[in-house]
C-alpha cells in the first residue's frame, strides 16, 4: 500500500491538471516532450481509434517567424494530433447533425522555452458533445501516466 501511495503522489507531482482560460484543458508534466507524443500516439490506438494527421506547429512557426517580421520563439516544439472516432461521432451528431463542427477532434502536446511540457484539448459545449470531452480527457491522461 505505501508503494501505491508512494508512486500516486509521484504522479501527482509530475503532472499537474488545469484548466486553462478560454476553453482550454492542459495538463503539464516533467517528461519530455517525446514521451509524451509516444505516450499519446499510443493512448489514441489503444482507444482504437486512428490518427488522420499530425500538425506540426511549432516547426511552422519557428521556420516562418522572420518571414513574418518576429524574432520570438513561442514554442521550442508543438504538435496537434488530429483523430475521430466514427461511434462517438455518429453518437453527438445524431442528437445535433451541427457537431460536425468539432469534426476531427485534437489534442495538442507542446512546450514553450524553459516550461514544462504541456498536454491538452480544448473544451466542448454542454450536451451530447461532453461525451467527446471525456473520450480527449481519458485519453490525455492516458498518455501521461494518470490513467
Amino acid at each position: 500500500m505505501k508503494r501505491f501511495l508512494a508512486a500516486a503522489a509521484t504522479a501527482a507531482c509530475l503532472a499537474t491538471p488545469a484548466l486553462a482560460a478560454d476553453g482550454v484543458v492542459t495538463y503539464e508534466t516533467d517528461d519530455s516532450f517525446d514521451d509524451v507524443v509516444f505516450g499519446l500516439e499510443n493512448a489514441i490506438v489503444d482507444a482504437g481509434l486512428v490518427i488522420d494527421a499530425v500538425s506540426h506547429v511549432g516547426d511552422m512557426l519557428e521556420r516562418t517567424k522572420g518571414d513574418v517580421g518576429s524574432t520570438v520563439t513561442i514554442f521550442e516544439k508543438a504538435d496537434v494530433y488530429s483523430f475521430c472516432s466514427a461511434a462517438v461521432s455518429r453518437k453527438v451528431m445524431e442528437a445535433d447533425p451541427m457537431n460536425i463542427v468539432f469534426c476531427p477532434y485534437g489534442i495538442f502536446v507542446a512546450q514553450q522555452p524553459d516550461q514544462q511540457v504541456m498536454i491538452g484539448y480544448r473544451e466542448f459545449p454542454e450536451g451530447p458533445m461532453q461525451e467527446v470531452q471525456e473520450m480527449l480527457d481519458d485519453i490525455t491522461r492516458a498518455a501521461i501516466g494518470l490513467d
